[in-house]
């Protein structure tokens, strides 16, 4: 009886050795300097096998390390993609490899002025997408996107 009970303990002890092992298994971080740092305890991205998951980019120009907060729509749209478009040419990628986008405006009579840009970013094949509009954003933006890519 007492050798069942050791064997179960030590599969239990495996098996949670294998789940935390799973969880960092192939995780890699992307970071890019041609994109904003991120503004908390998160990556801008991180890869497991051939899929990359894009942390939410808004407007911050990362040259000068500051929101964009009075651009138009339309600007802080282009900020956004330009953004995650660092990212992605980080890891070897392109707005061509993007699977899936989440949008989030802050107002949502923003939409069609905000569709036009993104139109001009993803002109073969765009992504799945879902849009809605949030009570706020980090540092007040206007327009926050996160994206999925995956590697050929």
């Amino acid at each position: 009886m007492n050798v069942l009970k050791l064997a179960l303990a030590g599969a239990a002890v495996i098996a949670f050795a294998g789940i935390g092992m799973a969880q960092n298994a192939g995780k890699v971080v992307i970071s890019s300097p041609n994109a904003p740092e991120a503004i908390g305890p998160y990556s801008q991205a991180i890869r497991v096998g051939n899929t990359v998951y894009l942390a939410g980019q808004v407007a911050i120009d990362p040259k000068t390390k500051k929101m964009r907060s009075d651009a138009s729509i339309e600007d802080q749209t282009k900020q956004v993609l330009d953004n995650l478009k660092a990212v992605l040419e980080a890891d070897g990628l392109t707005l061509d490899n993007v699977v899936s986008t989440s949008v989030f405006l802050q107002d949502l009579n923003d939409f069609k002025a905000m569709n036009g840009v993104y139109a001009t970013y993803f002109t073969k094949a765009p992504p799945a997408r879902a849009t809605v509009q949030v009570a706020r954003l980090p540092l007040d933006a206007k327009i926050e996107i996160s994206a999925i890519a995956v590697k050929p």
